[in-house]
């Protein structure tokens, strides 16, 4: 079976791709567990952080960012006394502003979901140049959606972290044209070409 070039590890990284990669993500707790790890991932690659998930799930109470958005300098203290944790308070802070700022846009908009998909008008997009060996770690699209995160609170997500976030959760169908889920995600979403 053909899988994208970058997952293949046999590990950790293959089941990513296989299991949650480009998937269409409508659900809350998830797209806060992935912009949680993205804003981790500052400065540090991605099979760290899946590698340190159970350690995030733990810290930061199986990401509710209802709870999150609550916390306190103690539990701070806590999250950076947790073994095998990243400690960068910067970071963690930013965790807990982003959690508020979620719970705002819910507020809003009637979750985040409808949020994030809004901005593709719920379609998944195809960038036919990516397809044809000219990727990209950020757009036009990507920019829109970090420009306007920022303009409501959230930190540490910028362009390029979005970017990664529109292909984890299927906004952007980043999958190579030959892996086995290129064709799988395009059956089960409403595509939209753009050249």
């Amino acid at each position: 079976m053909e899988r994208c070039e970058w997952c293949i590890d046999g590990g950790i990284l293959q089941k990513y791709h296989d299991e949650e990669w480009g998937n269409l993500l409508h659900d809350d707790k998830k797209h806060f567990e992935y912009l949680l790890m993205e804003a981790m991932q500052c400065g540090l690659n991605w099979t760290m952080m899946l590698k340190k998930r159970e350690i995030f799930r733990a810290c930061f109470d199986d990401f509710d960012y209802e709870k999150i958005a609550l916390y306190d300098e103690e539990k701070i203290e806590n999250i950076m006394n947790t073994d095998g944790m990243i400690k960068s308070r910067r970071k963690i802070e930013a965790i807990i502003n982003n959690a508020k700022c979620f719970l705002k846009v819910i507020g809003k908009f009637g979750s985040f979901d409808d949020y994030i998909w809004g901005f593709s008008d719920y379609k998944t997009f195809v960038y036919v140049k990516h397809q044809q060996g000219q990727p990209e770690v950020r757009n036009e699209l990507s920019d829109q959606v970090s420009r306007d995160m920022k303009k409501r609170g959230f930190k540490y997500l910028g362009s390029i972290t979005i970017f990664s976030h529109l292909q984890a959760c299927g906004i952007i169908n980043d999958h190579a044209c030959n892996c086995y889920k290129y064709e799988k995600l395009l059956k089960e979403g409403d595509i939209r070409y753009i050249l």
